[in-house]
């Protein structure tokens, strides 16, 4: 069940679940916000809370809107495309073999089949790029399990339009965003870190920000770094 609060000219959705604890998220493209509350709780509490987490409200929409996006890609010759926060220019091959990637001098390389349309150029090479976080992330986990005193039991890769990654604690395990593989190396472990450190606290709360403190100093400049690159452009289907 879904209702909609109203906050001067802040439109808040509020979904019940049989949660315990309440949720707020604000999402890209205009800041659209949620709130996950418990089926018992009463809206005026949603209210109150909501009130009190205005200003974060306020500054997390006004850094998506100020956000710089990619212009749409093509997947034509040329293009340009990036790996590890590397620029490299499309170059389009067409052959009767199953699609691969190769970089090389300065470009990437996209073999298909000849007649192939843009949704299965966008598919292949998003597909190569699941395939570079998946093919990292193990020496990353392996690397701050042994520093962090946990255990990831499974982690997944996949396209994730509003986050840069998840941690379920319950099942010891984290999702990844396949767009990291564009962003630098460290982006990828700090995004690592940050979902591990889920493990020893599943919320954003202080001892959050003292568990990152401890393990990653430079966490914030991570972040911020992070979020200063410009975004993949989607379509957003609300």
């Amino acid at each position: 069940m879904q209702t909609r609060i109203q906050l001067g000219d802040i439109a808040l959705d509020v979904v019940r679940k049989d949660i315990k604890n309440v949720h707020l998220s604000v999402h890209p493209p205009t800041g659209r916000v949620r709130i996950a509350a418990p089926r018992r709780m009463s809206l005026n509490t949603v209210r109150v809370f909501a009130i009190a987490k205005l200003p974060w409200i306020k500054r997390q929409q006004r850094k998506l809107l100020e956000q710089e996006r990619e212009s749409p890609r093509e997947y034509l010759d040329r293009e340009s495309h990036y790996v590890w926060g590397k620029r490299y220019l499309l170059k389009m091959i067409e052959a009767d073999q199953p699609p691969s990637v190769e970089l090389s001098h300065g470009r990437m390389i996209l073999r298909l089949r000849r007649g192939t349309d843009t949704a299965k150029r966008q598919a292949s090479l998003d597909a190569w790029y699941r395939e570079q976080v998946r093919n990292t992330v193990p020496q990353l986990v392996e690397k701050w399990e042994r520093l962090m005193g946990v255990t990831v039991r499974r982690f997944f890769v996949q396209r994730m339009k509003t986050k840069w990654g998840s941690c379920n604690h319950r099942t010891g395990s984290i999702r990844l965003n396949t767009d990291l593989a564009r962003k630098p190396k460290e982006c990828l472990e700090y995004i690592v870190v940050h979902e591990m450190a889920h493990l020893l606290e599943p919320t954003h709360n202080s001892r959050f920000v003292a568990v990152m403190d401890q393990f990653m100093p430079k966490w914030q400049s991570h972040r911020d770094f992070l979020n200063r690159l410009p975004v993949r452009h989607e379509s957003w289907d609300y």
